[in-house]
C-alpha cells in the first residue's frame, strides 16, 4: 500500500523518525517536517537514507499534490493549516500505527487498549502477564514504542499488544484489532477535538471493522462506554468495581463469571481504579485461555507504570509522589483518592479550559495547592474561591521546592497536574522525569 510513494510525514518525535525509516526501505521517496529543532544525530541518520528533512513553520507550502500520502503525527491538531491544504487536495491522512499494520505478518493477533484513563496500566499489565504465560508477544503503540520500530521483530502467529490514543484513532482508516478494551469515556482533550461527540466519534473507531468473530472488553459501570458500544458487532465482556458484570468485585476478590481469580489484598497495585484496569486485563487474558498461574503471579508482583501515582521518595517523613501522566481532570479525582494524609498539589501545565470545580469533592485533604505553568492563574483562582490554600510558581522546578519548603512531617507531596505538558514540556515523562530529579536534589 505504502510502497513506491511519495510521503509526506509532519511531526518528526519517535513515530515520525520510526516511520521514515521504515518506509525508507520500500522505495518511498519522503520528506519529514516539524516546527522544532530536532536531535541532530537523528537527522543525519534519515539524511543518510535519503529522506529530507526540513525545520519550518510554514509546513504548508511544502505540500502539494504530487504527494500520495501524508503521515500525522498524533499530536498534531486535525486543524492545521497542513492537513486542511492536504484535506483540500484530496491527499489522504493516515498515522503511523495506520502504516505499521499494513505491514504486519499474517494471523498476528492485535489487542488494543484506549479509554480516556487507565490506558497504560492496562497495556503494560497485559503485556506482562502474557510474557510471563510464554506468549510471543510486543508492546508499543501510545506507550512510547512506535508500531512500525516492532514490525522486523514481529512473527506470524505472535501477539500485538498496542496502547491507542484517541489522537491515533482520528487517524485510522483499515486498522483493526482482534480484542479492543475500552476502559471509560470521559468528556477530555476537547481542545483537540472542539467537542466531547467528536472525542467519542474517535474513540469507537477501536471497534472498526469488528465482527462476532471479534472482542470488545467494556466498562459497565461507564455509561459513555455502554452507549459508545451499544451497536458494534463484537462480542463483548463487561467489567465492573462497582455492580455485577462478567468481571466484577465480591467478598474482596475478583472473580470472572463465577470462577475467583485473585483476592484484592493479593494485587500489589491498589485502589479501584487500578482494580477496574485489572479486570479488563483478566477479560483479555480468559479470552485467550492465559493459565491461571501467570495472571496470579504477575498481579502479585506488578508494580504499575512509571508517571501514574509512582511513589518517588520519603524525605524527612514527607513523600513525593509523581503522577505526571494525569494529563486531565478525571485521572488527578483518582490521584487524589489514593491519598489519606494531608497533601500539597502540584498543578498545572497547558490551558485546556478545564473545569477545576470538578476536583472539589477529592481535595478534602489538600492543604495547600502551588500552581504553575501556562494555567497558573486559574487554578489560583479556583484554590481562592474555595478557600484553599495556594502559591503561584512560573515553573514545575520551583513548585517542587516551594511544596517541599512549605511541608510539614507526614505530608504527601503530589504532582498530579490535570493538564498536558506541552507548555513547558515536549511529554509528561519529561516531565515526570524532572520532578523526579529535582526531588532526589531537594535538601
Amino acid at each position: 500500500m505504502f510502497n513506491n510513494k511519495k510521503i509526506f510525514i509532519l511531526g518528526m518525535a519517535r513515530s515520525g523518525y520510526e516511520v521514515a525509516k521504515f518506509l525508507s526501505k520500500y522505495n518511498c521517496e519522503i520528506l519529514i517536517t516539524d516546527m522544532k529543532n530536532q536531535d541532530e544525530e537523528k537527522l543525519k541518520e534519515l539524511e543518510s537514507l535519503g529522506i529530507k528533512c526540513i525545520i519550518t513553520n510554514n509546513q504548508e507550502d511544502l505540500l502539494d499534490s504530487s504527494y500520495d500520502y501524508l503521515i500525522k503525527n498524533p499530536g498534531v491538531p486535525i486543524d492545521a493549516p497542513v492537513i486542511k491544504k492536504a484535506n483540500n487536495l484530496k491527499i489522504p491522512v493516515t498515522n503511523e500505527v495506520e502504516v505499521a499494520f499494513h505491514y504486519l505478518p499474517k494471523n498476528v493477533q492485535i489487542i488494543g487498549i484506549t479509554g480516556s484513563n487507565g490506558k497504560t496500566t492496562t497495556t503494560t499489565l497485559l503485556y506482562e502477564i502474557f510474557k510471563e504465560a510464554g506468549f510471543p508477544v510486543h508492546l508499543g503503540g501510545n506507550i512510547g514504542i512506535p508500531a512500525s520500530k516492532l514490525i522486523n521483530d514481529i512473527k506470524e502467529g505472535d501477539y500485538l499488544i498496542i496502547e491507542i490514543s484517541s489522537h491515533q484513532l482520528h487517524d485510522f482508516q483499515k486498522f483493526k484489532t482482534n480484542v479492543s478494551v475500552l476502559t471509560n469515556v470521559v468528556e477530555t482533550h476537547l481542545e483537540h477535538f472542539y467537542t466531547f461527540e467528536a472525542y467519542k466519534n474517535s474513540k469507537s473507531k477501536i471497534f472498526n471493522f469488528h465482527t462476532n468473530q471479534d472482542i470488545a472488553i467494556v466498562n459497565a459501570s461507564d455509561q459513555e462506554s455502554l452507549d459508545l458500544t451499544k451497536n458494534i458487532k463484537s462480542k463483548k465482556i463487561t467489567f465492573s468495581s462497582k455492580m455485577h458484570a462478567d468481571i466484577y468485585i465480591k467478598d474482596n476478590s475478583l472473580y470472572y463469571q463465577r470462577e475467583k481469580i485473585i483476592n484484592l489484598d493479593s494485587i500489589k497495585i491498589k485502589g479501584n481504579h487500578n482494580y477496574e484496569n485489572v479486570m479488563s486485563a483478566i477479560g483479555v487474558c480468559k479470552y485467550y485461555k492465559i493459565p491461571i498461574e501467570a495472571i496470579i503471579k504477575t498481579l502479585q508482583s506488578f508494580p504499575g507504570v512509571e508517571h501514574r501515582i509512582e511513589f518517588v521518595k520519603e524525605l524527612k517523613n514527607r513523600k513525593f509522589y509523581n503522577d505526571s501522566k494525569s494529563t486531565n481532570i478525571l485521572a488527578t479525582k483518582t490521584a487524589l483518592s489514593s491519598f489519606s494524609e494531608p497533601t500539597i498539589l502540584l498543578l498545572g501545565g497547558m490551558n485546556r479550559n478545564q473545569n477545576f470545580n470538578e476536583l472539589l469533592p477529592h481535595m478534602k485533604k489538600i492543604k495547600k495547592i502551588i500552581c504553575y505553568g501556562e494555567v497558573k492563574d486559574e487554578v489560583d483562582k479556583f484554590a481562592k474561591i474555595n478557600n484553599i490554600s495556594s502559591e503561584v510558581v512560573n515553573n514545575l522546578e520551583e513548585a517542587t521546592i516551594k511544596a517541599y519548603e512549605t511541608s510539614n512531617e507526614h505530608d504527601v507531596i503530589l504532582l498530579s497536574p490535570a493538564a498536558a505538558s506541552w507548555d513547558q514540556f515536549k511529554d509528561y515523562e519529561e516531565r515526570g522525569n524532572l520532578f523526579k530529579k529535582v526531588v532526589q536534589t531537594v535538601k
